[in-house]
């Protein structure tokens, strides 16, 4: 009887012990694997629940200002930043992605609010910066904002340029990729073709890094730099699935092995989560419809083009594809 008793005590001190320390997933964890998924309201609604009782509320609001933003709820995603950064003021990551919501919401404001907004979203992403010099992210987004801004709301690339040479010093793939994103928006896309090239040489420590600098070279459709940026995610991260829709990419852009790039880019369709951070389906779909019309296939071709729509009525390479293929 005394053994039983002990037994049934330990039984329920064990079931008063939180969730985590039992093996099970806690609500942040169980929202994260919602978001990987591209399920962002049920991501949002685990989240919500768990607010209360979260012992992480610092990451549960930058989940949820992440999950607003990939469903464009900008005044949403602000909010629960800004509650992140009132958790945990000195959390450089916090400030960034609240800046990154100040951004989006300024991108899509009126001219007045956008003013206050951008000095909001620069204000942020200094703080990110002074707190954590390496967090490369807030970086890139200071150096961005900096190149890209007008005078009157803080930027000038005057003010870039010695945060490119600090950030140079401490990682030269990261400040190639800052000077080759300044250089880009000035237009000056021969000098940024070979800052970017500078970079992937240099060997980025990111996946993310390597597959942005993928995206610049799509936009300037040049296949053997995307090759080698395929080649450099792979070395890095061989399980990424990025490597599938680049190297697809590529292939179609060179005519080369059809068979090849459909089944990559099908493959990616099947494997890439749905966020932001990846290439979206409707681009893999419009991709496919470029390939289905180089083998002369108008019909798969249309079919490729109305599954992007279908997924992205707004997306316009194939809205003016599926113009191109009438006019044929």
């Amino acid at each position: 009887m005394l053994v039983t008793n002990h037994i049934r005590a330990l039984l329920v001190c064990l079931m008063l012990l939180p969730a985590v320390a039992r093996g099970e997933q806690s609500a942040l964890e169980k929202a994260k694997g919602a978001f990987e998924k591209g399920e962002y309201a049920q991501a949002i609604e685990i989240l919500k629940r768990a607010e209360g009782s979260e012992p992480n509320k610092g990451d549960v609001y930058i989940l949820l200002a992440r999950s607003y933003l990939e469903l464009n709820e900008y005044d949403a995603a602000a909010n629960s930043a800004e509650k992140a950064v009132a958790v945990d003021p000195k959390n450089s990551d916090y400030h960034r992605w609240l800046g990154e919501a100040y951004g989006a919401k300024a991108a899509h404001a009126s001219m007045l609010s956008a003013y206050s907004l951008a000095r909001k979203t620069q204000k942020e992403f200094e703080a990110a910066v002074q707190l954590d010099a390496r967090n490369f992210d807030a970086q890139q987004d200071l150096i961005e904002y900096d190149c890209t801004a007008p005078g009157m709301v803080g930027g000038g690339e005057e003010k870039a340029q010695p945060l490119i040479e600090k950030l140079m010093a401490m990682d030269a793939a990261e400040g190639h990729y800052a000077t080759g994103i300044c250089r880009a928006q000035k237009k000056d896309y021969a000098a940024a073709d070979a800052e970017f090239a500078k970079s992937l040489e240099s060997k980025p420590k990111s996946a993310k890094r390597i597959y942005d600098i993928g995206d610049y070279f799509l936009q300037r459709k040049n296949a053997e730099k995307l090759a080698a940026v395929v080649a450099a995610g792979e070395e890095l991260a061989p399980q990424d699935p990025r490597g599938k829709f680049y190297r697809g990419v590529a292939l179609v852009l060179q005519n080369q092995r059809p068979a090849d790039a459909e089944k990559l880019l099908r493959d990616y369709l099947q494997s890439a989560p749905m966020n932001s951070g990846y290439p979206r389906p409707w681009a893999a779909h419009y991709w496919l419809g470029r390939l289905q019309e180089s083998r002369k296939n108008p019909a798969e071709a249309r079919e490729e083009y109305q599954a992007a729509l279908k997924l992205n009525g707004k997306y316009k390479p194939a809205q003016e594809a599926l113009k191109h293929l009438g006019r044929d």
